[in-house]
């Protein structure tokens, strides 16, 4: 089995339950980790025998740009996008975090984590 990790996946996003934020946005950072076997494209250096990464960001990209109140609710949606479309996939770790959030504070992000294997 093997790792792909995309990092910092960056959107401008319109999450989070205060009416503003669905009007000015704020911008998202998105850590995703999937798990599936490298053995076929280790040996064959051939990307129809690999989980290909440009298919992983765009289905980040295109579930961040659906405005959902909680982070967990596009994080899930992730999930679910990804095992449903890439059967190889055994296992999603994925990060999703709000830079500078409106909680009154100084507060550089907040980040929710899932990971869920397939079932």
């Amino acid at each position: 089995m093997g790792i792909i990790k995309l990092k910092n996946i960056r959107t401008f996003s319109f999450h989070g339950c205060l009416v503003e934020e669905s009007k000015i946005g704020s911008d998202y950072s998105v850590d995703l980790e999937i798990k599936t076997n490298l053995t076929a494209s280790c040996l064959s250096d051939e990307l129809k025998d690999t989980v290909d990464y440009v298919l992983l960001n765009k289905i980040v990209v295109e579930e961040m740009a659906i405005r959902s109140q909680l982070l967990e609710h596009v994080a899930q949606r992730i999930i679910f996008r990804i095992f449903k479309e890439i059967p190889q996939v055994s296992k999603v770790i994925i990060g999703v975090s709000k830079l500078n959030p409106p909680i009154g504070g100084d507060v550089e992000s907040v980040t929710i984590q899932l990971k869920e294997y397939r079932k």
